[in-house]
Parts: C-alpha cells; structure tokens; sequence
C-alpha cells in the first residue's frame, strides 16, 4: 500500500510536466506530421487530404536542396570548431592564470548577448570598406571584401559568428567538468612520469565524455535550428548562399503562408535531428566513463 502511494504521489508530482512536454512538443510534433499531408487551407478553400505529395514536391525543390547543401557545411564546420574551442578555453581557464576571472567572463560574454545584438555587431565588422574586419586586413594590404555581399564568404562569413556565439556557452560546461577531476589523479601522472598531453589523452579526456555527448548533442541541435541572425545579416542571400533549413522553413511558412509545405519541411528536419541524436548516443555512449 505503501508502494502504491509512493507511486501516485511521484505521478502527480510529475504530471506538471509531462502535460507541459506534451503539449508545447509531443501534440505539435504529430500535429506536424499530419499538417504534411494535406493542402495549406486558404479562405473558403478547407484543406484537402494529397498523401505524399508535398514530399514529391520538396524531391524536387531546388532551393531546398540548397538550404540542406548549406546546412550541412554549416554544422560540419561550426559544431567541430565550437566544440574544440570551448575545449582549449576551458583549459586555458581552468589553469591558475593571472586575471583568470577576467579572462573567464571575456569567454563567456558573447554567450550572454542577444542574437539580434550580436548580428548588428557583426554587421558592423563585416561592413565593406569601413567596417573594422576591413579596416585591419587593410593594414596588410589586403582589398576590400563584401564578406556578406559574396556567394563565396557570405555563409563562413556567418559560420564564424555561430562560433564565436556558442563556444563560450559550451566552455562553462567543460569548465565545470574540469573542476570535478580529483587533483590525486594528476598526482598520481606525475609521479608515473606520465606528459601533460599523456595526462590529458588518457585521462581528462575520457572522464570528459559525457560533457561532450551533451555539448555535441546540443551543438547539432543549434547548428539545424539557426533563424534569427540569418534574418538580421542576410536573410538567406546572396542567391539563397546562407539559407539554412530552418530559415527556409520559416519563409515558406511565415512569408509564402504555405503552412502544409512549412510542416513537410519540418518533419524533414525533426528526422534529421533523430537520426543524428541516435547515432551520437550509439557510437559516443560506447566511449563515456561515468563516476
């Protein structure tokens, strides 16, 4: 009886949020799903149920293919170079360095600045001509550059921003990680004669394998959901050079009013991210040391 008790009250307790998962993610999730497979309604026209079709459709969409082609240099780009980076910042801070604290919140701020902020700063940098990236590369003798202007740099040009964004986020997390490594194992290295590189490959980097899969999970997870700085800087140009999935996503549905297409495309990209969660946990999970 007990027991019984024990379970209703741990049921109630829970039951805030699994109403709260179900209905802001779980009931859109499927209702997604469905929306895919009719029409967009439109005035007097009610939706009209056409199986797969919108899927043929997006088959031979050339500018979703695009916006994929685009994400997916997009996340092979920023998810290693973010991750690495907050790495060697976390170890950079968690040594015992003069102005350590300074140091740390430099790190962290762009974490803490609205996308929107951080886009118009950034706007600024990349101006052409006066704007401060050209302005240094100037000193050098370097030309100017429409970083933002050209298919050839606009999408690194905001691949870069991603990085400089999201490392400082990740890097609390490993520096968290870091402090709760016993001193004793490092003692030990040292007097095993073991390099600080032999330390940090044998040892700090395995006990460090689940901060990764969270920080690597969460990194595809943004690099497939970015809108608001593609918004702000280019609004996917030039010539659909920096339209990401879900940007496009957000025109079709937002711009065109194109609601059942809007959802096909978002179906696609919810699988995409199942896809990519399962495989990190099924080839990461192999490699985690938990304590």
């Amino acid at each position: 009886m007990s027991r019984l008790r024990a379970s209703i009250h741990a049921s109630l307790l829970l039951l805030p949020a699994v109403v709260l998962l179900a209905a802001f993610t779980h009931v859109p999730a499927v209702r997604t799903f469905i929306g895919a497979l009719y029409t967009t309604p439109r005035g007097n026209r009610p939706e009209v149920f056409i199986g797969l079709d919108n899927y043929r459709h997006l088959l031979d969409d050339p500018v979703f293919w695009q916006a994929m082609t685009n994400n997916v240099w997009y996340a092979a780009l920023t998810i290693p170079l973010s991750v690495i980076l907050a790495l060697v910042m976390a170890l950079a801070v968690d040594a015992r360095l003069p102005g350590r604290a300074a140091l740390r919140m430099a790190y962290f701020t762009p974490t803490v600045l609205p996308m929107i902020a951080v886009a118009n700063i950034w706007l600024f940098f990349y101006t052409p001509g006066y704007g401060l990236l050209d302005q240094v590369l100037g000193l050098f003798g370097v030309a100017q550059t429409n970083w933002l202007g050209s298919r050839d740099t606009a999408l690194n040009a905001v691949i870069a921003v991603a990085v400089w964004k999201e490392a400082g986020f990740f890097m609390i997390f490993y520096l968290a990680a870091l402090q709760t490594i016993p001193h004793d194992l490092r003692e030990a290295a040292a007097i095993e004669g073991a390099s600080r590189f032999t330390f940090f490959r044998r040892v700090t980097l395995p006990l460090l394998m689940p901060t990764t899969l969270f920080v690597l999970v969460n990194a595809v997870i943004g690099a497939f959901r970015l809108v608001d700085h593609i918004v702000v800087m280019t609004r996917g140009g030039p010539d659909n050079a920096t339209a990401l999935l879900l940007y496009y996503i957000y025109e079709i549905g937002f711009r065109f009013w194109d609601s059942a297409y809007a959802a096909t495309l978002t179906t696609v990209l919810l699988a995409i991210l199942a896809v990519l969660a399962a495989v990190q946990f099924l080839f990461l999970e192999r490699r985690i040391h938990y304590r």
